[in-house]
């Protein structure tokens, strides 16, 4: 009797179950209280269109101008004007080297001058003083030549004095260490009291230009080739160089804010990397961008032509197609 009951329970919950099943699938409104939602298709369709051909290359920042400024005369450096890491103007005084070694020698180098024109000038005496007596025969004709020969020398030496002096002025001017461009000043190298020298060129100090600013990056020599190909075949169109945009991402992953351009490509090859360089040029008003820095640069090397891409379709909205429940849940 008890198994009875139990197989008659069993069999009418099998029976309760599939009468439930059958309910939900029907789309009874008043079974379900609502009507099942129907599943959402989105077509989209293949097309080919133009699309950017971006390129990103690592590079490193660059100064546009770099002089290194040494030591032209030897002698003691005697004080620093400048405040290291600031902006200087060309011909601003940078150091100032002990003068008065150039100073004597300069004065040296002007009575030697001196000493020159008084002999030029006897010279010209004893010509003009020659030239009546040699008519009358008074002169022979070999004192009027060597008189002659000697004012020619006379000459001769007062415009070496000349030289001479010219030189040693410009050796003084070179005590007066000046900015030979407009930037900004990095660390000095030597401090007051140290002995410099011209034949070892030392290092004073460091000028940089720092806006605008290089960007240098390198490129393979195959990806260069690739390029040139496809722009050849008609595969990629692009600009002329000085118009192709760049777009810098900086060392902590944020954007630079103003775009550069390319102004120059090497036509040489590293032979022991196998890359090339190329070269942009940004405006660095707000000097974020200093020399040695390492970004990435997007580089916008002209347009694919007829590449793939997905489009919707011709009525640009999404379609609506009923699926039925068992449909759906066999999928």
């Amino acid at each position: 009797m008890l198994i009875d009951r139990f197989r008659h329970q069993l069999a009418a919950t099998a029976v309760l179950t599939s009468v439930a099943m059958l309910t939900a699938c029907s789309g009874d409104d008043t079974a379900q209280g609502r009507a099942a939602p129907e599943p959402v298709v989105v077509i989209e369709a293949v097309t080919a269109q133009s699309v950017p051909n971006i390129v990103e290359l690592p590079g490193r920042i660059e100064a546009v101008r770099t002089a290194e400024v040494r030591a032209r005369v030897d002698g003691i450096v005697q004080r620093r004007l400048f405040e290291e890491g600031s902006d200087v103007r060309e011909g601003d005084v940078l150091f100032k080297i002990d003068p008065r070694q150039k100073q004597a020698r300069l004065a040296q180098a002007e009575a030697q001058l001196a000493r020159m024109i008084a002999t030029r000038d006897n010279a010209i005496q004893v010509v003009n003083r020659y030239a009546p007596l040699v008519a009358r025969r008074a002169v022979s004709a070999q004192e009027n030549d060597a008189a002659t020969a000697t004012l020619r020398q006379a000459e001769a030496d007062v415009a070496q004095a000349r030289a001479v002096v010219d030189n040693e002025r410009l050796e003084l001017a070179y005590t007066t260490v000046r900015a030979p461009l407009t930037g900004r000043v990095g660390k000095a190298a030597v401090t007051e009291g140290a002995l410099v020298s011209a034949a070892s060129a030392t290092l004073l100090t460091r000028i940089d230009q720092l806006n605008p600013v290089y960007v240098t990056f390198t490129q393979s020599s195959s990806d260069m080739i690739d390029l040139r190909q496809r722009l050849e075949s008609g595969a990629v169109s692009a600009p002329a160089m000085n118009l192709i945009e760049v777009r810098l991402i900086l060392a902590n992953g944020s954007k630079y804010g103003p775009v550069g351009h390319l102004d120059f490509a090497d036509l040489a090859v590293d032979p022991s990397t196998g890359s090339q360089i190329i070269r942009a040029r940004f405006d660095n008003a707000k000097l974020y961008l200093l020399p040695g820095q390492f970004v990435r640069g997007r580089i916008s090397a002209g347009v694919s032509q007829m590449a793939s891409a997905f489009h919707k379709g011709p009525s640009g909205s999404a379609s609506r197609k009923p699926v039925s429940c068992w449909s759906a849940r066999t999928a």
